[in-house]
């Protein structure tokens, strides 16, 4: 009797760890996982500086004004009068270049340029963390998956060790039988064991992902099945060459380096310059023996600038040049890019749909475990099979449960592949 309240009072306490534990779903994860990621966090510090960057100020556009100093005094000592004098030259300064082969409004695109990029390499790293969370949090709906079959298979041999247990004392079973049935179920209790540490480890993997306190627990709310829909590898493939972050990213970077060809090609222009300006002059002079005297001055200046280079040893050339070779390149590499993802779609397209089929025939191999194990289990009870018969059917229903398992995980990993490479796992 105490034993049995001791139970209940246990089972009561676990309840009710489990009300307190936080519910978690899959969203919910991924919303924990972005905002406390350190890596974005620094990938979005960049993104601040790029946009700081891309600023009219930062190209050329508007002209620089300086304000200038200058301070001297002399003493001088002659034979006649000796004197002090002070001069003092406040300037104030403009300089703007007026035209400089478009190259102002090149710069500028470029800084456009370089912010989207800026931002699409935020993009990129979001849907990696995403990915990762993803196939994270279904790991750990596997592991509890399999915790349940471990559970399953340690609870029928836990019932077959005692009623061996209770045969032997009733003299229908012999000492050879109790053993055969405790070496069961101590197997499945160290299998059982194990997996409840692979659990917990894919809990402490997610909570790493989400920047949380390792020992932090929670009850996952999202279901273990898959999500199968029918995919089209031509639909795939257009969506992936509009979509794809990653792509998008090489287009810009194509852009990129096309405005570099034309700012080397704004070196063959002239370059129009403004300088203007207001400069004071003050000296005050004082001879020995004499009261001092001030003389005040004023400029103003204003002047135009016109320089065009004839040669500088081909230097513009050979720059403008290499930056068409660049960008040459760069096309090859964008390419290069839609040929390797063209490759790994067909690829992960063809496994998404042989997944589908192991997933449809795991789970018809699983209702068969069942079926069979559900007999077997009588026709052991009532003598017709002898021990070894029904532990390999248990073996059976494990592996096979197992394997139902896997395939599951091993369809949402395709599926969310086949999601990211097309750009939409920011959507879905």
């Amino acid at each position: 009797m105490i034993k049995k309240i001791s139970l209940l009072l246990i089972a009561n306490l676990f309840c009710v760890g489990l009300i307190a534990q936080e519910e978690l779903s899959l969203s919910k994860a991924i919303q924990v996982g972005l905002e406390n990621n350190y890596e974005l966090k620094i990938i979005r510090k960049s993104e601040e500086i790029s946009e700081l960057n891309n600023s009219w100020g930062n190209v050329g556009r508007y002209p620089s004004i300086q304000f200038n100093l200058q301070g001297r005094g002399i003493k001088d000592y002659n034979e006649t009068n000796d004197f002090n004098r002070l001069t003092a030259s406040p300037s104030l300064d403009l300089n703007w270049t007026l035209f400089d082969g478009f190259a102002v409004s090149i710069r500028k695109d470029k800084f456009n340029d370089l912010q989207q990029l800026s931002e699409g390499n935020t993009i990129v790293a979001i849907e990696n963390r995403i990915e990762l969370i993803i196939l994270a949090y279904y790991k750990i709906l596997l592991e509890k998956e399999r915790l349940k079959v471990s559970e399953k298979i340690m609870s029928l041999s836990s019932d077959r060790f005692e009623k061996r247990k209770i045969g032997k004392e009733l003299g229908s079973s012999v000492t050879y039988d109790v053993l055969q049935a405790k070496n069961a179920w101590l197997e499945d209790r160290s299998a059982y064991l194990l997996q409840e540490v692979n659990f917990n480890n894919a809990v402490r993997d997610l909570n790493f992902l989400l920047g949380v306190k390792e020992s932090k627990t929670y009850q996952f709310s999202d279901a273990f099945l898959p999500v199968s829909d029918d995919y089209q590898l031509a639909a795939l493939l257009d969506k992936m060459l509009n979509d794809n972050s990653n792509l998008k990213n090489r287009y810009i970077q194509e852009m990129i380096l096309k405005r570099d060809v034309e700012l080397a090609r704004s070196n063959f222009y002239p370059k129009l310059s403004l300088g203007a300006g207001i400069q004071g002059n003050r000296v005050k002079t004082k001879l020995d023996g004499m009261s001092s005297s001030t003389a005040d001055s004023h400029n103003l200046y204003a002047n135009l600038s016109l320089s065009y280079m004839i040669f500088n040893g081909n230097s513009n050339r050979r720059a403008l040049q290499i930056a068409k070779i660049q960008e040459d390149i760069g096309k090859i590499e964008t390419e290069d890019l839609k040929h390797s993802l063209s490759n790994i779609l067909a690829q992960n397209f063809e496994l998404y749909q042989v997944r589908r089929e192991l997933y449809l025939l795991a789970e018809e191999n699983l209702e068969a475990a069942e079926l069979n194990l559900s007999i077997s289990k009588d026709k052991y009870e009532a003598g017709s099979i002898n021990s070894f018969n029904y532990r390999d059917v248990q073996v059976v229903y494990q592996n096979v449960a197992l394997a139902r398992l896997n395939a599951i995980f091993n369809l949402i990993q395709s599926k969310t592949s086949l999601v990211r490479l097309t750009g939409g796992i920011l959507n879905e």
